[in-house]
């Protein structure tokens, strides 16, 4: 019996797989890398020397309270519709279009209670209107 001589195969390396996970580690070095150069930066802010403002416009306060109620300058608003609360505002400000509004709304109300007094502020054709926002204590 004459049996076949097996023929050695010379064996494969797929270099696939291998540059795929070489391309994905130099993707990964090279955004952490360019990361880092960000956290190194050194930045310099300018300065600048501007005169105190002289007059200071009026500032009209409006206080919103947890359940909806507003009080304009300490002055309490009869009623909740955005027509009473726009001529209080323009009561407050005595004509001045400068007038800065400042919204102090209890962190309760509701988002519709402080959309009333921005869009009162509007009709009343102030356009200054700030937010006041209590300072986090830290233990």
């Amino acid at each position: 019996m004459k049996f076949r001589q097996h023929r050695l195969e010379d064996p494969e390396i797929n270099l696939i797989p291998f540059i795929d996970v070489l391309l994905v580690i130099l993707i990964f070095l090279m955004l952490s890398t360019t990361y880092s150069k960000f956290t190194e930066l050194q930045i310099a802010l300018p300065v600048a020397d501007a005169e105190k403002m002289k007059e200071r416009p009026q500032e009209v306060i409006v206080s919103v309270s947890a359940d909806g109620r507003y009080m304009v300058n300490q002055q309490a608003v009869e009623g909740r519709s955005v027509e009473l609360l726009s001529a209080a505002l323009t009561r407050a400000a005595n004509g001045r279009a400068d007038a800065m509004v400042i919204v102090s709304a209890d962190a309760a109300s509701a988002h519709q209670s402080v959309i009333n007094v921005m869009d009162a502020a509007r009709r009343s054709g102030l356009s200054k209107l700030t937010f006041a926002a209590q300072a986090s204590v830290t233990h």
